[in-house]
């Protein structure tokens, strides 16, 4: 007779997210795409509705390990951690994660290409194979200032990343990238901000630029974004290494 799977507790399930949210932490870091103590990545806690896993406003995010991360509930009371949390973050991420809770992870960046291209009025162009795996994932909101009308600001956010889209460009402020997983998140964002990169780098050469088709750009997001394209897990994995060789103590 087959033994009889324990269950997986709470728990455990907390710790895990914990860990591997630390780990996209450190590896925000690794890659350039911290901004100082701003900017934030948020997890839904496991079997949870209304909490998730924010760093703490004031740490590094190479200082930020599993046990350091705050557990926040959607009215934005602390239920664990010593620190206190962003609180634009919290409008932030609380606004989409309400509206769409088919994602669990959000990663909010202000990279340098990332809101260079905010800025641009053309908003991304098809110019490379990373930007046009993604490109029909994204949608764009106009900018607001944070610490205005929250309520006004929420609702706008909501409407902006509808169901569909997984990436958005926030005008003249950064980029947020959602997934179902940390690996989904963390390949979605890496590959818009690769993408943003690459236009900085071809719109600044002042040189003639050509793109695909749109029959050849529409093919491959199809397949990047279908059954058949990206196997996230398995560059998390690759990631996870990199974090435990490069930046040992995230899971403390």
């Amino acid at each position: 007779m087959a033994a009889t799977a324990e269950p997986v507790s709470q728990e455990f399930n907390e710790h895990r997210t914990r860990i591997e949210l630390a780990a996209l932490y450190r590896l925000s870091h690794h890659y350039g795409w911290t901004d100082m103590i701003d900017t934030h990545i948020t997890a839904r806690v496991p079997g949870t509705t209304d909490q998730y896993f924010i760093n703490p406003y004031g740490l590094m995010f190479d200082e930020i390990t599993a046990s350091s991360l705050l557990k926040v509930d959607f009215d934005g009371n602390v239920l664990e951690g010593d620190y206190p949390t962003n609180s634009a973050g919290h409008l932030i991420h609380t606004a989409v994660l309400k509206a769409r809770p088919d994602l669990n992870v959000l990663l909010h960046s202000h990279t340098r290409a990332g809101t260079a291209v905010s800025a641009m009025e053309c908003g991304l162009l098809p110019l490379s194979q990373q930007g046009n795996e993604i490109i029909n994932l994204v949608s764009y909101h106009d900018y607001q200032l944070v610490v205005g009308d929250a309520e006004t600001e929420c609702a706008a956010l909501a409407r902006d990343l509808p169901q569909g889209k997984r990436l958005m460009i926030m005008r003249n402020h950064g980029l947020l990238a959602g997934g179902r997983t940390m690996a989904e998140t963390f390949v979605l964002h890496m590959r818009l901000e690769t993408a943003c990169k690459i236009q900085v780098d071809v719109l600044g050469s002042g040189q003639p630029y050509v793109t695909p088709s749109k029959e050849a750009v529409e093919e491959l997001a199809a397949w990047a974004t279908g059954a058949g394209g990206y196997e996230y897990d398995h560059f998390w994995k690759a990631a996870m290494r990199l974090v435990e060789r490069k930046h040992p103590g995230f899971d403390a």
